[in-house]
């Protein structure tokens, strides 16, 4: 099968000015790239001057999880319906892959945030995995195999150091995954059990990295200057605290280091971000190839029992409610977030389970008016009825002004950290996170257009060394995203939708056009992508 693209701006995914051009796809691959292209045997497009790039690469993801659902379409169709074909998952240190078939901790794969639940089956190593997705999943997968998850798979959930047997057997699973095509390794430092490794375990990881030459992407033990993760929130912030552990972990190595979602939750943080950067470029004269990654959103997703400490979350509905204990919590509670500078009309509520949706939209300060209760009260109860599992929207976790100077990086790569939720509120990031980077440089506050396309294409590919991906070239699969640049530029973003996308191909197939998904092409058009090696 033969596809003719005319006419199109297009950006090939190298950082280079566009030229006006044609595009020829045979089956999966791309044929040939020029001017004033004829084929008698191909269906012919013409773009009429629509631009035309590489199909956006999703820098960190956990799809992973959902590609192995039995039904997995209608988690990644708001992905493509924002140009994306592509995504590293598998990070934060929680990989739906990376466990040993026999142990008794699987159950604990995802860290309680995800789930290998409603899927086509138990895939413990990374070929398996990309043995069960290739052409059996909307979207091409790379994967990353998950600190936490392969710890997990050795001592579960266990507060305290592993025993050599069990260190040596975890970083086994790591290094066959490795071995296997994954694309790195990845830490989550705020996830049991990644939460409690030590430095020297750490540094494990990371060696294991170096030898391959792959990135190790690290979600750090504080993205705030005040969290759960450090005893005292006074003295140095606890985001650059954790910004310091990552570069004593590294120190002497010459690794890819993957900063992950550089956010500053709560406005006290916001005066972290030059020296974050600061940090990173030390790192880079110093050897090790830092680099990071953002989302074009000033908020994120969190779980309700984020500002409630471990000790308060494991005590009875009566003790918690006992006079002195609901007391201690409500001056730290609020001293931590004065220190953070948000309240609880800054956390929305996402969901708490079903038969609550009215709480659903609302912010916990709005929930405590309607209710007549305090928002401590409200807060509480807001957990009691989720059993702590509630999800919540908050803000501020960046500002425009950061999102602009971040996104104009060198060393800067994008992404969504999104994912289709079963109900509630979803992150705004799964509709239009893309299109709006796109936005953000036609209107003149973000990177230029061909540095823009090359964060979310080619230097994605190339940081993950996967092959023929990111770049349109000759003898690369064909995913393209076709794009309308004065949509974008006019369109109105944090709208439950995408703007500006016209057209996605898919290793070669044409699954989107306009608003029309081609729902069966696009159930099986993704492929595995193991890292080239």
């Amino acid at each position: 099968m033969k596809t003719l693209l005319k006419n199109g701006l297009i950006y090939d995914g190298t950082g280079e000015e566009p030229f006006h051009g044609d595009i020829l796809i045979k089956d999966e691959m791309l044929e040939e790239i020029g001017e004033n292209l004829q084929d008698d045997e191909a269906e012919v497009i013409d773009l009429g001057g629509l631009s035309v790039s590489p199909g956006f690469f999703d820098a960190h993801s956990h799809n992973d999880f959902f590609a192995i659902k039995k039904e997995p379409e209608k988690y990644f169709e708001p992905f493509v319906r924002q140009g994306i074909t592509s995504f590293i998952a598998g990070n934060c240190g929680l990989s739906s892959v990376g466990f040993e078939k026999d142990s008794p901790y699987k159950e604990g794969v995802g860290g309680g945030l995800f789930h290998n639940w409603d899927v086509t089956g138990e895939y413990g190593t990374v070929k398996e995995f990309f043995d069960a997705i290739d052409k059996n999943t909307p979207l091409n997968i790379a994967t990353l195999v998950g600190h936490c998850s392969a710890r997990n798979s050795v001592s579960g959930f266990e507060n305290r150091e592993l025993t050599p047997e069990e260190r040596g057997r975890m970083l086994g699973i790591m290094e066959q995954g490795l071995k296997e095509g994954a694309c790195g390794l990845s830490l989550g430092l705020m996830y049991e059990p990644g939460v409690y490794a030590k430095t020297e375990e750490l540094r494990d990881v990371a060696k294991l990295c170096e030898t391959y030459d792959v990135p190790m992407t690290v979600h750090p033990r504080a993205s705030s200057a005040v969290s759960l993760a450090y005893s005292s929130p006074f003295g140095r912030p606890h985001i650059l605290r954790a910004l310091d552990e990552l570069e004593e972990v590294s120190r002497g190595t010459h690794m890819k280091l993957q900063y992950s979602h550089a956010i500053f939750v709560g406005r006290s943080s916001f005066k972290c971000k030059d020296e974050l950067l600061v940090i990173l470029m030390r790192m880079r004269e110093n050897g090790i190839d830092a680099m990071f990654d953002i989302y074009a959103e000033d908020r994120g997703v969190s779980v309700i029992t984020v500002i409630m400490p471990a000790w308060y979350q494991s005590m009875s509905k009566e003790e918690k409610r006992k006079p002195f204990n609901k007391l201690k919590f409500t001056l730290l509670a609020k001293l931590s977030m004065k220190m953070l500078g948000f309240n609880f009309d800054n956390i929305l509520i996402a969901d708490v389970g079903e038969g609550d949706e009215k709480y659903e939209g609302k912010t916990v300060h709005q929930i405590a008016r309607e209710e007549g209760m305090s928002d401590i009260d409200a807060y509480l109860h807001l957990c009691e009825i989720s059993n702590n599992t509630g999800r919540v929207i908050m803000e501020p976790y960046s500002t425009a002004e950061i999102i602009s100077e971040f996104s104009k990086h060198p060393n800067v790569l994008y992404m969504t950290d999104a994912w289709v939720e079963e109900r509630g509120v979803q992150n705004l990031a799964i509709y239009d996170c893309f299109p709006k980077f796109l936005h953000l440089s036609l209107k003149g506050s973000g990177d230029t257009m061909p540095a823009t396309i090359r964060k979310m294409s080619g230097a994605v590919a190339d940081r993950f060394c996967i092959g023929q991906r990111g770049y349109i070239k000759k003898g690369f699969f064909a995913d393209l995203t076709v794009f309308d640049e004065e949509k974008l530029k006019k369109g109105v973003p944090d709208q439950n939708k995408p703007f500006g996308i016209e057209k996605v191909f898919v290793n070669g197939t044409k699954v989107l056009d306009g608003e029309t998904l081609d729902r069966q092409a696009f159930a099986k058009a993704g492929r595995a992508m193991p890292r080239e090696r």
